[in-house]
């Protein structure tokens, strides 16, 4: 009988990485111990070390970083609507 599509909570996936990046048991006896595949508990390793930097980054660095992309999608926002403007004009010479 099939099991349905598990859906693991964050921190067990961390804890099967962190497990993974000690290397103390195989591929195939982590996957047994914590019952999932074992190209699963190789990609939670391999997301953990990609992602492991920005755990220890400032929550400054992190802000920066998000209002650059807020700046960002507000600047194409005002270039859009600065072009519906323009539009207009053309079409409604009232406006002028």
């Amino acid at each position: 009988m099939k099991k349905g599509k598990r859906q693991h909570t964050a921190e067990f996936k961390a804890k099967v990485a962190i497990e993974a990046l000690k290397e103390v048991l195989t591929s195939a006896e982590m996957a047994s111990k914590f019952e999932v595949h074992p190209t699963q508990v190789a990609k939670w390793k391999r997301q953990l070390l990609e992602s492991g930097a920005e755990i220890f980054s400032s929550a400054r660095e992190r802000r920066e970083k998000d209002d650059e992309a807020e700046k960002d999608r507000l600047l194409k926002k005002v270039g859009q609507l600065q072009m519906e403007v323009d539009w207009l004009k053309k079409k409604l010479p009232i406006l002028e």
